[in-house]
């Protein structure tokens, strides 16, 4: 049963700017990308560079961001710092946003497939 719109109480002004800059955070395509592959583990910029297909220099700029907002953590390791995204909300809002609209971009081939009957 869905829950009455009575049922929450609204979040103060503060706490929906909070959340709105950290969606427009988000709403870089590259940003994205690396929360998507922080949230698969935790990861050092070079590979993480590697990983998302960014220029190191571009990718540090980027994590120094959502360090700031607190959306990814680090860790020294030695000489490296190592980079997770330590709030398990923030990887399951990012892995269900990407993953149902990763699905939904694939559902239209897979319904031709299984229409011929080749199956996958």
């Amino acid at each position: 049963m869905a829950a009455d719109i009575g049922d929450f109480e609204d979040p103060t002004a503060e706490v929906l700017a909070e959340a709105a800059a950290a969606f427009g955070l988000l709403a870089s395509a590259a940003r994205l990308h690396i929360m998507w592959a922080l949230a698969q583990g935790e990861c050092d910029v070079t590979h993480l560079a590697d990983r998302v297909g960014g220029a190191l220099p571009a990718v540090s700029q980027h994590l120094a961001k959502l360090k700031l907002a607190g959306l990814v953590r680090s860790r020294r390791e030695g000489r490296r710092q190592i980079y997770f995204v330590d709030d398990p909300d923030v990887v399951t809002v990012v892995r269900s946003m990407v993953g149902q609209l990763a699905a939904r971009a694939d559902a239209p081939s897979a319904r031709v497939r299984e229409l011929r009957g080749t199956g996958g």
